[in-house]
């Protein structure tokens, strides 16, 4: 197995952000999210209706990158409020590992 596919990052369904989102700021994740369920429905319709492959790829892309905003957004948020405040509470070094494993793991993607 690759090194990269070692990076074991566990998930912490009990764990809140140390910051909460604005209302604001969720409101637009999720809009975002919405739009790009919107079109990978598109583009199962699309495959389902036998279209050009390349007019499929293109909405693949299109997925791919709405994805990886949503993605960066997220780790921006994480970044300035969570990681921030383990290191103002001198709980850095784990906060500071955690995110570099998943940007690793985002990178690769």
């Amino acid at each position: 197995m690759e090194k990269e596919q070692l990076l074991n990052i566990p998930l912490h369904p009990e764990k809140n952000p140390a910051v909460k989102r604005r209302e604001e700021e969720k409101a637009k994740l999720i809009n975002r999210l919405k739009r790009i369920e919107g079109q990978v429905r598109g583009i199962q319709r699309m495959v389902e209706d036998d279209r050009y492959c390349v007019d499929v790829l293109v909405q693949v892309s299109a997925v791919s990158a709405a994805l990886k905003k949503v993605g960066y957004t997220l780790l921006e948020d994480h970044t300035r409020g969570c990681v921030s405040q383990a290191v103002a509470e001198g709980e850095g070094d784990e906060a500071i590992e955690e995110l570099m494993k998943v940007i690793q793991q985002f990178s690769k993607s």
